[in-house]
């Protein structure tokens, strides 16, 4: 028996459909800077680890570079993560391949301005120190 409430099975499935990609950081230490992966949603549930991937590469010293191509959703939470990441870097930090819903946040916001936002990354290959296992 079901009450009004109640999701009907055809609702549940249409809300899981809704839910989308979680997210995840990684952070990887490379010979002459810091690549920090964004994937999925960038959101509040990654608070912790986002505050982690930002101590990391604030001890590294090295410039910072962060890959948003594979981010599906951003709120506050990452734009505040990005804007911590430039105000801490001794070095200006980069943004690779920022899909449009990032790019479109990061100009509302204004935060874009203080990053280096790079479409087609010619820099030298990056290179992992060790057996380029992530660290975070």
């Amino acid at each position: 028996m079901r009450d009004g409430n109640s999701p009907t099975p055809d609702e549940q499935t249409q809300a899981a459909e809704v839910v989308g990609e979680p997210g995840a950081v990684q952070v990887i230490v490379g010979a002459d800077r810091t690549r920090i992966v964004l994937s999925g949603e960038v959101d509040a549930d990654l608070g912790a680890e986002l505050a982690e991937a930002t101590s990391e590469a604030e001890q590294r010293g090295l410039p910072i570079e962060v890959d948003a191509h594979h981010v599906t959703f951003m709120d506050s939470s990452g734009v505040a993560f990005l804007a911590r990441l430039s105000i801490r870097s001794q070095h200006r930090v980069r943004l690779l391949r920022v899909p449009p819903t990032v790019r479109f946040l990061l100009e509302v916001t204004r935060i874009g301005e203080l990053l280096d936002i790079v479409d087609d990354d010619q820099s030298a290959p990056f290179e992992p120190l060790g057996d380029g296992a992530p660290t975070a």
